[in-house]
């Protein structure tokens, strides 16, 4: 399975009055490192729309379990993978790890869309390229 590694500093700005990420933040750096595991398997956005005659990759459910809190200046590591594939639809996991120690994990259920080929006013789910299974779902 394609495993996706960052490591991320915690800014001043991800963090509440209690100098804790302020929760929205780490949505926010899933749906980053969702595109960048997109990227680095070799599927960039340009890719996408070029090669794949897609949208976009957009989310249609996130959530999250959180463990352990991480405050301003702290390192930490975000490791995404996919999970599944269905005809469009894929399931995203990300592992947040402060230092060696699970702090969070991460969820989203995205979708696969293009142009409706009789309406292209209209968005439509698209079936997930069998290279991109491949690449994402291989060991």
């Amino acid at each position: 399975m394609f495993i996706h590694r960052r490591d991320v500093q915690i800014q001043w700005g991800d963090c509440d009055p209690a100098n804790i990420v302020y929760y929205p933040r780490y949505f926010a750096m899933f749906d980053d490192s969702t595109s960048v595991m997109f990227e680095a398997a070799g599927f960039s956005k340009q890719d996408i729309v070029r090669r794949y005659g897609l949208v976009g990759i957009p989310m249609v459910d996130t959530r999250a379990k959180f463990y352990i809190p991480s405050t301003y200046g702290d390192w930490i590591t975000i490791e995404s993978r996919i999970e599944s594939i269905k005809r469009s639809s894929f399931e995203v996991l990300h592992k947040v790890f402060k230092a060696d120690q699970l702090a969070i994990e991460g969820f989203e259920t995205r979708v696969l869309v293009g142009r409706d080929p009789d309406n292209p006013d209209k968005l439509k789910s698209a079936p997930f390229p069998e290279e991109m299974k491949v690449k994402f779902l291989q060991a």
